[in-house]
């Protein structure tokens, strides 16, 4: 043992530490001898041009120490991406640290203190203490690309929602019960109801057989006693019309255009993320309540399988495992508050879906459907048992990701189902 720590020192005796604390803007690095001597401070742009010159400055301590340059990288995946990426391509050892990990070493010490050198300096003691533990750096392009192509599907679908509503406050006003004709208020036919006619004044000496046909054209659903209650609705509102109303009507016919337009991004983008999947040959949509996009967001988060070697870590990452709290020999086990809350919410939803029962009844998923009342007769709660489903899910979601397999129901034993 005393061997192997000697070892172990003498290799971290060899290294020259480059913490990095990373930015939009800037860059700032501190390099650090094993001993956690701040020997430099070098601050540079974001820009590949000036990584060179970080490499070549670093490259230079290190020859004259005679040591080998490693890099932490905090947030290696964000801002600190296209560096990350130009110094794997040109042969150094990269590690990514997790912000959490700094964040407790900069708590750690007697005064807390926050700047971009100390931020980059306790990035460096975390590489020299937990070196042989850190992760290897690996910002591959095609899970970069698709987290891009996830994150972008969510900003629309948010944008949706916001448009919604807002849409929502304008047609309420001059069609208080709009919801008697139109269930949804982005539906096609809706759309184009709102933006025809976004105030019943539009409305006047209209027809209820010219109202159908324009409406049947947009949707062929529509039948001449929806044309006769639309108009019916709008006689009986009385006069709804206010001052300006004019000019509440461009708004009302704004939101419309910029919803069309969502709908039509939206489409685009699920397609691109559908040519996206083929590139990492999961078969994840095997699995019943997996579609592309829950399985586009399993693997932006999840990233490389590969740097997971078992379950167990996967788990801990998506905050499922519990946590141990214990003194002298006594403790508990609690919820894991932390971990990728993102991934962690996929695998909530997912547990949802699987015992969920359909309106006629019908389990979506009987194997986990029968899982989930077992461990309820057990004593446990549904949230707890929700998260027995969670757990096991994370076991196939594992299994699937690491072997490229298609996803096959089964049952081990009456102790272990799925």
């Amino acid at each position: 043992m005393q061997d192997k720590r000697r070892d172990d020192m003498q290799k971290r005796e060899n290294y020259l530490y480059v913490g990095m604390d990373l930015h939009k803007d800037t860059h700032t690095a501190v390099m650090v001898n094993c001993w956690n001597e701040k020997l430099d401070v070098i601050v540079i742009e974001n820009k590949p041009s000036e990584f060179s010159k970080l490499a070549k400055k670093v490259d230079k301590a290190a020859l004259r120490l005679n040591l080998s340059p490693i890099y932490g990288l905090e947030n290696a995946y964000g801002y600190g991406r296209s560096l990350a990426v130009w110094l794997i391509e040109k042969g150094y050892v990269v590690k990514d640290v997790n912000p959490s990990l700094a964040y407790d070493q900069r708590k750690s010490a007697p005064m807390m203190k926050k700047n971009d050198e100390h931020d980059a300096y306790c990035v460096a003691t975390v590489l020299i203490n937990q070196l042989h533990t850190l992760p290897d750096a690996k910002p591959e392009d095609n899970h970069w690309t698709l987290s891009q192509l996830v994150n972008r599907r969510d900003t629309l679908v948010k944008d949706g929602i916001r448009l919604k509503n807002a849409l929502h406050q304008q047609v309420a006003v001059v069609y208080p019960s709009y919801r008697k004709f139109f269930c949804e208020i982005d539906r096609k036919s809706a759309l184009y109801f709102w933006k025809t006619y976004p105030s019943p004044g539009y409305l006047k000496g209209k027809s209820a057989e010219e109202l159908m046909a324009e409406l049947k054209a947009v949707s062929a659903n529509y039948t001449i006693n929806k044309a006769e209650m639309i108009l019916e609705c709008v006689q009986n509102y009385g006069n709804t019309i206010r001052d300006y109303q004019q000019s509440r009507d461009f708004i009302t016919q704004s939101l419309v255009r910029d919803l069309e337009h969502q709908v039509v991004e939206l489409a685009q983008i699920d397609t691109e993320i559908e040519k996206m999947l083929k590139n990492f040959d999961y078969k994840l949509t095997t699995m019943p309540g997996v579609g592309n996009t829950v399985a586009s967001k399993l693997i932006a988060e999840i990233g490389d399988i590969r740097r997971f070697p078992n379950t167990d870590k996967l788990a801990s990452f998506a905050g499922i495992a519990p946590k141990s709290f214990s003194s002298a020999g006594k403790g508990r086990d609690e919820s894991n508050k932390q971990g990728n809350r993102e991934l962690h919410g996929l695998f909530y939803f997912l547990a949802v879906t699987m015992v969920s029962v359909s309106t006629k009844g019908k389990p979506y998923n009987p194997i986990f459907r029968t899982y989930f009342l077992r461990k309820i007769s057990e004593g446990k709660t549904k949230s707890q048992a929700l998260v027995c489903i969670m757990r096991r899910l994370v076991n196939i979601i594992y299994g699937m990701m690491k072997n490229k397999t298609k996803y096959r129901p089964y049952v081990l034993s009456e102790d272990k189902a799925i």
